[in-house]
């Protein structure tokens, strides 16, 4: 089958840190505009995070903003959630700092969680901004397979941002209120986990993902598309799947930490 618009993964040009924090301070605005949409009855929702409901999501949001803008908090929140994820079962690092978070914040109103996140949200853009690059390189992360070991950087430019966008699209499912996502911003996001994900387990496949955010990409394929499985489906489901909010056969069966 011949696919117009075809994209290698490998000719995808990876977000570097000047793009990543144009990319974070769109994302971050968007996530603004969402919590200013939301209704009363909407907050108590639940999500596709189990733990946590549409306020819940909220605050790990703003708790994660909160420890991007200061190293100081960021060690905090670190030695003070270890406990937590023992105690909710976690099986990374960042499970009780997450959950502290959200405990944290469980007393605020809606309008109190919207008033930390317009301060802190820019002050995380600037603390990722001028992150000294020495540092963005140190190899101490150590993530899920099959990630695995990476450089500081990896999290303050690209997870962070990641992480935000994904749960924007929970609450956007949660409450019923569809999210903003084009070609220029969400795209550029798609592309991104796209390449990421299909060098790192490197079976052959073709995508088409539909939708403002999609694209027909191949790995390990021919130019014209065919060769290695073909998946057709929308890019924001797809990216579901990879984040374990969904299930897929085949080549989805691979996963990477969103």
């Amino acid at each position: 089958m011949e696919i117009e618009s075809v994209t290698r993964v490998d000719a995808v040009e990876r977000i570097g840190h000047a793009e990543a924090m144009a990319v974070a301070a769109v994302e971050n605005r968007r996530f603004a505009e969402q919590l200013a949409g939301f209704a009363a009855e909407d907050w108590a929702k639940p999500t596709d995070c189990a733990l946590w409901d549409v306020k819940g999501v909220a605050a790990h949001v703003v708790g994660s903003a909160a420890g991007q803008a200061s190293p100081r908090e960021f060690v905090r929140q670190v030695v003070a959630g270890r406990p937590l994820r023992a105690e909710i079962g976690g099986a990374f690092w960042w499970d009780g700092m997450n959950e502290l978070q959200v405990r944290e914040r469980s007393a605020l109103s809606p309008d109190a969680l919207r008033a930390e996140w317009d301060v802190v949200s820019p002050k995380a853009i600037r603390s990722r901004t001028t992150l000294p690059r020495l540092v963005a390189g140190l190899p101490l992360l150590g993530l899920p397979a099959p990630v695995g070991r990476q450089p500081v950087g990896y999290l303050f430019d690209v997870g962070f941002t990641r992480d935000v966008w994904m749960h924007r699209i929970d609450l956007a499912r949660a409450t019923g209120r569809p999210a903003i996502h084009d070609a220029a911003h969400d795209g550029r996001i798609v592309a991104d986990i796209v390449a990421e994900w299909a060098l790192r387990h490197g079976e052959p496949c073709t995508l088409e993902l539909s939708g403002p955010a999609g694209g027909t990409f191949t790995s390990g394929a021919g130019a014209s598309g065919s060769g290695g499985e073909h998946v057709a489906m929308d890019a924001i489901e797809f990216c579901r799947v990879l984040a374990e909010r969904a299930e897929g056969p085949g080549v989805l069966r691979h996963k990477l930490p969103l």
